[in-house]
């Protein structure tokens, strides 16, 4: 039954390290239907190769940085409990490799591909396993004192603020050092140019992808069959439910909105999804949904930050919501399983924050100081799509060859 018991959880895991392998699909779609057809190429090729890069730098670095585990050793040792420890890491990747993903549509259509390759692998081996270490592995006794100090240590069940946050915040680092796109804004701060997204359709399906996967990505963050959790589930449908549609409501029908809605939602119930009554999850995803479409818009159109996809207020600001959220629905008095401290909760997603962003400046401003991040006048004009990959998306044309 031992050996039977390893065999299952060894499958759990590597199903939840699929599903969300395939989330990849949904960023990449996600970003290609916002982006202009210029850039679509662009979009798909960044996605997979960042995926690459952020496996060799989280493999060699970051998940010794995080958990102090490596894979230096013979096959025989490695195939220990089935290997359970190996498809581990595939799914702890996965979580990682979401860090330049989600960068990526913040800094859509003008950012050099080569160097954020490099931004890639510093991120997911550095700076995102350093607060996953603190979070997920009890680095430094952080945990130890918020839990000696306020009852409980800081609690992010399925990284609302371990990923959505962290990435967000590092994505608001690396749009604010790229600067706006050429012809979105005028030089006395006036809006000049709105760039409509180029297919609500690959929109939508980005989205719907990202949705189903977010059910291997909160519920297999259990990592074992028998952690497993129906609870995990119900909440998340609920705040995708809540997003969609206050989304729906608070952004007037937009279909950007109302496909970014459900995201909103999965992102901020990530840190408390196993605490949570529905009810609480329902309310949880209302507010990130309507946290999105206000912070989007305002970011857009008051503040003149170009974050194409809205990186920083669907995973920085929500992110950073639902670890609070964890804090407040995850009480008994609201429903909740209790064992969270909200004190803990804000400290914890604070630090989170100024890691990311700190991290995200230090990352990006040294590229942009010695290599360069950005695309050319004549490059960004042209697209990304010919400039770096010397094809598009589509033939101008039908050829008769």
């Amino acid at each position: 039954m031992e050996q039977f018991k390893t065999s299952a959880d060894v499958l759990f895991i590597l199903l939840g390290a699929i599903m969300i392998l395939a989330m990849h699909a949904g960023f990449a779609f996600l970003e290609l239907g916002t982006v202009r057809r210029k850039n679509q190429v662009n979009a798909l090729v960044k996605i997979l190769c960042d995926f690459s890069v952020s496996t060799l730098a989280y493999f060699f670095i970051g998940y010794g940085i995080a958990y102090g585990v490596h894979f230096f050793s013979g096959a025989e040792t490695l195939m220990a409990r089935n290997g359970y420890d190996l498809v581990k890491f595939f799914f702890l990747l996965t979580f990682a490799a979401a860090i330049p993903a989600i960068v990526s549509g913040g800094i859509a259509e003008r950012a050099r591909f080569t160097p954020q390759l490099a931004a890639t692998f510093l991120l997911v081996g550095f700076v995102y396993p350093f607060f996953e270490g603190i979070a997920w592995n009890q680095a430094f006794g952080i945990q130890s004192w918020l839990t000696a100090t306020f009852g409980a240590e800081f609690h992010d069940f399925a990284g609302s603020v371990v990923v959505h946050a962290v990435g967000g915040w590092i994505g608001l680092a690396a749009v604010l050092m790229l600067g706006a796109r050429r012809g979105r804004y005028h030089k006395d701060g006036g809006i000049a140019g709105v760039h409509p997204p180029s297919s609500i359709p690959f929109l939508a399906l980005g989205a719907w992808i990202l949705i189903v996967g977010w059910f291997g990505f909160n519920v297999m963050s259990a990592q074992t069959l028998e952690k497993v959790s129906g609870l995990v589930a119900m909440n998340s449908l609920m705040a995708m439910v809540g997003g969609t549609l206050v989304a729906l409501v608070v952004g007037r029908n937009d279909p950007g909105f109302v496909h970014n809605g459900p995201l909103a939602g999965l992102v901020a119930v990530c840190a408390g999804s196993d605490l949570m009554h529905p009810l609480g999850a329902l309310i949880t995803g209302g507010i990130a949904g309507a946290l999105f479409v206000v912070m989007f818009t305002i970011t857009q159109n008051r503040w003149k930050v170009d974050d194409v996809l809205g990186v920083w207020p669907l995973h920085g600001l929500c992110g950073a919501w639902g670890g609070l959220a964890a804090g407040i629905f995850g009480a008994q008095a609201l429903g909740g399983l209790g064992g969270v401290a909200l004190m803990s909760q804000i400290i914890g997603t604070l630090l989170g924050v100024a890691i990311a962003f700190g991290g995200g400046l230090a990352v990006y401003g040294v590229l942009k100081k010695t290599v360069g991040i950005r695309l050319d006048a004549e490059e960004e004009f042209e697209g990304a799509d010919l400039s770096i990959h010397k094809v598009s998306a589509s033939a101008e044309r039908d050829t008769l060859w």
